[in-house]
């Protein structure tokens, strides 16, 4: 008797968390993704899933207005549409691995998209934001120790806030399980050591996390006998808090200190190999989207060689 698509899609979801080891977000996105697919297209057996039912479910993604897009009538974006067909993808080539009959995954597609543009600042409004928080009081420190730790590492806010207050900061090295839980190695600056070691010397909680939520006295705020850790919204929050004191109008998050760890490297000569690896990216292609705005030698090949003039004419 031939499995129903709800029965294959929830071996697929325990496939993905058990045998490819994915975050259990990452689960719940495909599962959301599926399940929407699956109410909307009435599709109940392998068999059903063709070119034409994925193109009318194509047309309906592409009228939806949805979450945030509600107040200004936008339709989904083409990013958020291909999460949904990636979703679907992945559940075709999991049948295919079954010998499931359905439709091959490679019939599908994905939407073009604008090239992704990067929220970056100038190194004057980085300087400024990373001296943004002032003074000796342990909220300053923690705020700057944030700021420092992202840039000098790389880390993705997510890492940051799952970092514990029994940190190793006698080595430049740092291990921490990232995305897809993969170990990776990140190296921290010695001013960013410096900052930690005050920070952490200052706080007089006993909390394991590293990075706590603090009151107005100064003191870690309890819940339980136990701290806060911080939250990603809470150090986003820090973020655009310090960018605003620095006079900074530009929208800056975690994720900008991301980008701007990874700039600062490919343009001072790293090459792209070892910045994939200091990021965690699991594709290159990732990564690549650094370079087009970091290749500082070829913008000096171009400065010096291009268009150049004499009084008679050209060179």
């Amino acid at each position: 008797m031939a499995q129903d698509l709800e029965q294959l899609k929830r071996q697929f979801l325990e496939y993905v968390e058990i045998e490819r080891g994915r975050a259990i977000k990452t689960v719940e996105n495909y599962n959301h993704y599926l399940s929407v697919f699956l109410q909307q297209t009435k599709a109940k057996k392998p068999t059903d899933i063709n070119d034409n039912l994925v193109r009318e479910f194509r047309l309906w993604l592409n009228r939806q207005v949805t979450g945030k897009n509600v107040k200004t009538g936008d339709t989904m974006s083409r990013k958020t549409q291909n999460y949904y067909l990636i979703a679907i993808r992945a559940f075709l080539k999991y049948m295919a691995r079954q010998e499931v009959k359905t439709m091959p995954s490679e019939r599908i597609e994905l939407a073009k998209t604008p090239e992704r543009s990067l929220d970056l600042i100038t190194e004057a409004e980085l300087k400024r934001l990373l001296d943004a928080p002032k003074g000796n009081e342990v909220k300053d420190l923690r705020d700057k120790a944030i700021l420092e730790l992202l840039f000098s590492t790389g880390l993705r806010v997510s890492e940051l806030c799952s970092l514990t207050r029994d940190i190793d900061l006698t080595t430049d090295e740092l291990s921490i399980i990232g995305k897809g839980r993969k170990v990776r190695v990140v190296f921290i600056s010695d001013y960013a050591k410096k900052i930690l070691k005050e920070y952490l010397a200052k706080r007089k909680d006993l909390d394991d996390a590293l990075f706590v939520q603090i009151s107005k006295n100064g003191k870690s705020m309890e819940k339980r006998n136990k701290g806060l850790s911080l939250t990603k919204r809470s150090v986003e929050r820090i973020v655009k808090e310090c960018a605003t004191k620095a006079g900074i109008s530009k929208r800056v998050t975690p994720h900008t200190m991301r980008h701007l760890f990874a700039t600062d490297l490919l343009s001072n000569g790293a090459d792209l190999r070892s910045v994939q690896a200091l990021l965690g990216h699991a594709n290159i292609g990732t990564t690549q989207i650094y370079t087009h705005v970091t290749d500082k030698h070829l913008r000096d090949i171009h400065k010096k060689f291009h268009n150049k003039k004499t009084d008679s004419g050209f060179v």
